[in-house]
């Protein structure tokens, strides 16, 4: 239900405010903008975003059913139970979801998007495997979702990457900043989320999540220790590289399991196309709702009544520069980074807005997209309470990177 007013909302005041500008201010060009826009977008949604999905889907859906044949998701599973069974009561012990979404979390970590969504896809359909509703969403998939939103990296390889080709001194700068943001992001997503699923917060999960804070810290003490030359050249091959070596254990171990690899990818490859099939229609939906509420202008005059807002409480508003990247993050992935571009254009990438962009960046995922890709795939119509939580976990980020911003930079 609260899909079907946000899109709705997003036409209607596209259209209100395209009518005034025309009436009032005798904007001509503004329906023929939005128009342009429509089938600009709904070709882009296909062409840009779901072809290029379908080969990275096709070759990691392939090497997970390698994986599964080898046993490694399974063993994946098993070690991470104790953790995930508190925060997913609704999925039963060692279930292959366990180990899907381990995958998905890891490569979120290490900053490797193109690899996540496939895991995630895959750890989507595991769970609807055990949904008595297949339209509505379980609380175990909204946690997984909200989880997902929170977007945790310890890894921010391409915002690192975006801010050494805008030739930022100081690439790897927000390297701390961006991890920090994301833990207490995510901590606040699993706290919020499991409050409102009433979980068992025992001694394991407690355990659990101190334990993942300190294993963080140690990480970000590490590199921290690192000179600045050393910071890049960690953000840039370590993503990379364990990558790789990620592709390669699976292929060698599934050999060694005496699985017969190629056969085995070619079958789970095959799959990949049926999943894009299944979410062009919600992404297409979504991302062409998103840009004509964005070339309406109705962006801008949020992003003005937010500053207004903010002047009025006397807070210092240096961060208002860099509100469009947040405010555009829940909806558009390359709309923010977009954004975060014409930032650095504009005030230099390593100026306290550039470097504030950058963190919010790196702070939250695209809550849209991600419920419109992942529920999508699945058939999923009634998503709950997952929006609403997801545009918290997204508001918690916001509010959290611009502390850590001035912390660090003020």
């Amino acid at each position: 239900m609260a899909m079907n007013i946000i899109w709705m909302a997003f036409f209607v005041i596209a259209f209100i405010i395209a009518l005034v500008k025309l009436v009032f201010f005798g904007d001509t060009e503004i329906f023929k903008l939005l128009a342009d826009g429509i089938f600009d977008s709904a070709k882009s949604s296909v062409m840009d975003v779901a072809l290029p999905l379908a080969g990275t889907m096709v070759f990691f859906l392939g090497l997970m059913n390698i994986a599964e044949k080898a046993g490694a998701i399974q063993k994946l599973a098993k070690w991470m139970n104790p953790f995930l069974s508190r925060l997913f009561p609704e999925v039963p012990a060692n279930h292959p979801a366990m180990g899907h979404m381990v995958m998905n979390f890891s490569a979120n970590m290490l900053g490797l998007d193109n690899a996540a969504t496939p895991f995630g896809l895959k750890a989507m359909e595991s769970l609807q495997g055990l949904n008595p509703d297949k339209e509505k969403a379980t609380n175990a998939q909204i946690m997984f979702l909200v989880l997902h939103t929170s977007g945790l990296t310890i890894i921010p390889l391409t915002i690192i990457s975006y801010r050494l080709a805008a030739g930022s001194h100081d690439a790897a700068s927000i390297f701390i900043p961006c991890v920090l943001a994301t833990i207490g992001t995510t901590l606040s997503s699993i706290i919020m989320v499991g409050l409102y699923q009433k979980l068992k917060w025992d001694r394991v999960l407690i355990s659990w999540l101190v334990g993942l804070v300190l294993f963080m810290c140690i990480v970000l003490l590490g590199v921290n220790s690192l000179s600045p030359t050393n910071k890049e050249l960690f953000s840039k091959i370590a993503g990379s590289s364990i990558l790789l070596a990620i592709v390669v254990t699976i292929i060698v171990g599934g050999a060694y399991k005496k699985v017969s690899v190629f056969d085995a990818f070619i079958e789970g490859a095959k799959n990949g196309f049926d999943v894009i099939i299944k979410i062009i229609p919600y992404l297409v939906a979504m991302l062409v709702a998103i840009r004509v509420f964005r070339d309406s202008g109705a962006m801008v005059y949020v992003l003005n009544g937010l500053t207004y807002l903010i002047q009025l409480t006397g807070v210092n508003t240096e961060f208002v520069d860099a509100l469009p990247v947040a405010i555009m993050k829940p909806l558009s992935g390359s709309g923010a980074r977009g954004m975060m571009l014409d930032v650095f254009q504009t005030h230099g990438p390593d100026s306290f807005v550039g470097k504030l962009a950058s963190i919010f960046q790196g702070s939250a995922d695209t809550t849209f997209y991600i419920i419109a890709l992942y529920f999508g795939s699945v058939g999923i119509k009634k998503v709950r309470y997952a929006l609403w939580a997801g545009i918290f976990a997204d508001l918690i980020g916001v509010v959290i990177a611009i502390l850590i911003g001035y912390t660090f930079f003020k």
